[in-house]
């Protein structure tokens, strides 16, 4: 395999891929819009890019794999916005391209299950854009595109441990809720899983086994800590801001048979209760 991998929008999943890539071998390219970043990414042994800025579309035709975790902004998708054209005339050459969406293009279920043949019905702005881009991504022919849908991301450094320990957290109740939500390692595994095993046009849910209401979460995280529950709170009497409040407005259970039957993923956190406490065991360590 071909070990080099270019990462448009080298974020907090795109850094825990590379985490796992650079000590094997592979040469990762990473862009950020933020100049401040750049010794950062750099000290991971991943190049860094500032992008908007510097010539990208030179890399496109050299590196066979492409990492997309950019999300759409106001004028869609950003990476396709300044690139589209680059990406038509290298798509042939290109290995491997995955796009890291979201769960949310699927819209509420009112608590029901989903997978990938659901039909995208979102009810928020986020989840249509995400539809419009992973469409956008979908026309551009030849490309070998293997999209990502991810539920509620946590891992170290992301997660619900501050807030409680802080006295910050809530446990809003609203009647029905229930998410689902993936440990970012377990993203990583699937992301290594299919750059071994291309499958273009694929289309992957990843979420653990456990879909759960939000408010378990969180009293779990307090009993980890060994700190009292917080309090509940209705969601109707809660005061959150337009975007908390629109996590609110979809409630769904999310399969991931596919991809297991496909990759042969497993998540090592299928649920919640062993994700937590795996991260409280890090930060301990």
């Amino acid at each position: 395999m071909d070990k080099r991998l270019l990462s448009f929008g080298h974020g907090y999943t795109a850094q825990a891929l590379a985490a796992r890539l650079v000590p094997d071998g592979w040469h990762v390219v990473g862009t950020t819009r933020s100049p401040d970043r750049l010794a950062d990414i750099a000290a991971t042994g991943v190049e860094p890019l500032l992008w908007p800025g510097s010539d990208a579309a030179a890399l496109i035709s050299k590196f066979p794999n492409i990492l997309i975790s950019a999300g759409p902004g106001a004028d869609g998708d950003p990476v396709l916005a300044a690139l589209q054209g680059h990406f038509e005339t290298a798509a042939s050459g290109i290995r491997w391209l995955g796009y890291l969406s979201t769960t949310g293009v699927y819209g509420d279920h009112q608590g029901g299950w989903v997978d990938e043949q659901t039909p995208l019905t979102p009810s928020t702005k986020r989840g249509l854009a995400r539809v419009v881009a992973e469409q956008a991504w979908q026309s551009i022919p030849d490309l070998p595109l293997h999209i990502f849908r991810l539920a509620g991301i946590y891992g170290p450094e992301r997660g619900p441990f501050e807030k409680v320990y802080n006295g910050t957290a809530r446990r809003i109740i609203k009647q029905g809720q229930v998410f689902s939500r993936i440990h970012v390692e377990d993203i990583v595994q699937a992301l290594q899983l299919s750059l071994g095993t291309p499958s273009p046009g694929a289309i992957y849910n990843l979420c653990d086994d456990d879909p759960a209401p939000p408010e378990d979460v969180i009293a779990y995280a307090a009993t980890l800590l060994g700190l009292p529950v917080p309090l509940a709170v209705d969601f109707e009497e809660a005061e959150l801001t337009p975007m908390a409040r629109s996590f609110y407005a979809e409630s769904k259970r999310v399969r991931n048979d596919h991809i297991k039957q496909s990759l042969g993923w497993m998540p090592t956190y299928p649920d919640y209760r062993s994700g937590l406490a795996a991260m409280l065991a890090l930060k301990s360590s």
